[in-house]
């Protein structure tokens, strides 16, 4: 693809945190010729409709970021939802994208495809290497199949099709409803009502000891612009920071941004997840990218984002 600042991009999910994110990023390039649907003017599970909108618009390039997802709670309780609308909404755009000749296709997947007890830090290679963590096994095994059918259509069709799978992401239009939300959004939530409750408060799932990576969305969005314009046509990217922390260590971040002064509490009769989940990010490296934004500093910019929201 020549990288031509009207060159038509097609976002799917542009409203999302991934999608929205993305927008921002090519925007800042001075990319204009971005196309995007609301789900009442374009439904992803329609195949037709979706068929016809790329035959029409045939744009350059495409970013996948369209996804129904949710935290431990949704994935586990709506798991034929889950497995059902990512499949559908992804295999109507690859297909969609193949017939009507676009080249070039960003997916997104998500780290949740490796299996529950990888060794850390967790290489592309690792797919498909074990069984996947119980909670979100239909969430998961939607995105690796649409990692599947990027290589497959590479093979058979000569497309370029690329996969990035980035680490837990947070930032600018998170969910921040507890029943649906990350662990993140969670906490800033819990955290700001906390304080203006006056309670001493900040009940924290699990033991507080698993290890997890956070990526502010926006490094997501500038390494998948980054990997259109280094003209990548396939394989699997890990998108991440290559570093962790504790969950307790986590918490103890946010109450430092949203200035709540209280305890926490550990509630051990929820689950810890897997104990550790740390990307190996040398692929990325390799290439001359590396996320740019510090913890505490994204975590501010979340604050600040979700103190809007509630405005």
């Amino acid at each position: 693809m020549a990288h031509t600042n009207d060159s038509k991009i097609y976002i799917a999910g542009h409203r999302g945190m991934v999608g929205s994110a993305i927008m921002r990023r090519l925007t800042s390039y001075g990319y204009d010729n971005l196309v995007m649907r609301t789900r009442q003017e374009l439904d992803l599970l329609n195949q037709q409709a979706v068929f016809n909108f790329l035959q029409v618009e045939k744009p350059s390039f495409i970013f996948l970021a369209a996804a129904k997802v949710g935290g431990i709670l949704a994935n586990d309780t709506y798991r034929g939802q889950f497995i059902y609308e990512n499949l559908t909404i992804q295999a109507n755009i690859i297909h969609g994208a193949y017939l009507a000749g676009v080249k070039r296709l960003c997916f997104l997947g998500s780290s949740c495809i490796y299996p529950w007890d990888c060794p850390q830090p967790i290489r592309e290679e690792y797919l498909l290497t074990g069984p996947l963590e119980q909670t979100n096994e239909p969430y998961a095994t939607a995105k690796i199949a649409g990692i599947k059918l990027c290589e497959s259509y590479n093979r058979q069709y000569g497309c370029h099709f690329f996969s990035i799978m980035p680490t837990n992401l947070y930032g600018p239009k998170d969910n921040y409803d507890l029943a649906a939300s990350h662990v993140l959004p969670a906490l800033i939530r819990k955290a700001h009502e906390a304080k203006q409750s006056g309670s001493q408060k900040l009940l924290v799932w699990g033991s507080g000891q698993p290890r997890r990576e956070f990526l502010y969305v926006d490094d997501l969005a500038d390494a998948s612009v980054f990997l259109m314009l280094k003209g990548i046509e396939e394989g699997i990217y890990n998108i991440g920071t290559g570093t962790d922390i504790t969950i307790r260590e986590l918490a103890q971040t946010v109450m430092d941004v949203v200035g709540f002064h209280g305890m926490i509490v550990f509630d051990n009769s929820k689950p810890d997840g897997t104990p550790r989940k740390l990307l190996d990010v040398s692929k990325m490296k390799q290439l001359g990218w590396q996320a740019s934004t510090p913890l505490r500093k994204g975590i501010e910019l979340a604050y600040a984002d979700y103190c809007a929201s509630l405005n």
